[in-house]
């Protein structure tokens, strides 16, 4: 019996559901028993008051009971199912509800903490130092080497940066996606133009 406190779960309804199929099943058996004849209405005496002396009175009568009996529990047991049924659901609706609260949350927390960019990657030349790095297209920097936000002036900073690191990794930060992520830029020189591309 679900209830007493504790939430319902799928078993409680499944085993709600095979309770049914049981009764089901019972009053289909006694339904069986009564189709020689006899349904549930039809009168157990014959046109002069007298016991019919063709069917089995006893079973009959014992057949019809239990039917009136399973059906009430079908009855009951079937409003059983429906509020478990609803319960469940509610319970996976606050659930998802709940779920998509803290994801909201933590999708926000991580904006505020996200520090502020200050140039924009639009290029990454195939085959390139950036490109091999793992540098993307729209990622945002916000920190190249030595340079952040609150240093920079021009792109002249970067270029100065990247002049006195040649063959050397630098610490490049990003945010690709809502996320910071860490790359790790070796200037250097290639087929192309620059020492980054």
């Amino acid at each position: 019996e679900p209830g007493g406190g504790r939430p319902v779960t799928v078993s409680d309804v499944q085993q709600l559901v095979r309770r049914k199929d049981e009764i089901e099943a019972q009053i289909k058996a006694c339904y069986e028993l009564l189709e020689g004849g006899v349904g549930m209405h039809e009168p157990l005496v014959d046109a002069e008051g007298f016991p019919r002396s063709d069917i089995d009175l006893y079973q009959v009568r014992t057949a019809r009971h239990n039917i009136i009996c399973l059906q009430n529990d079908h009855k009951a047991l079937m409003k059983q199912v429906e509020e478990a049924l609803h319960k469940l659901h509610a319970r996976e609706k606050e659930k998802h509800a709940k779920d998509e609260a803290e994801a909201l949350a933590e999708a926000m927390s991580q904006q505020q903490s996200l520090p502020q960019a200050f140039a924009k990657v639009n290029t990454v030349s195939p085959g390139s130092p950036a490109s091999v790095s793992g540098l993307q297209v729209d990622d945002e920097i916000v920190e190249f080497g030595s340079v952040n936000a609150n240093n920079f002036q021009n792109l002249q900073n970067i270029a100065t940066v990247v002049q006195h690191s040649e063959g050397r990794p630098l610490s490049v930060t990003v945010i690709r996606g809502g996320r910071r992520v860490h790359v790790g830029l070796t200037p250097k020189r290639w087929a192309g133009k620059g020492l980054l591309g």
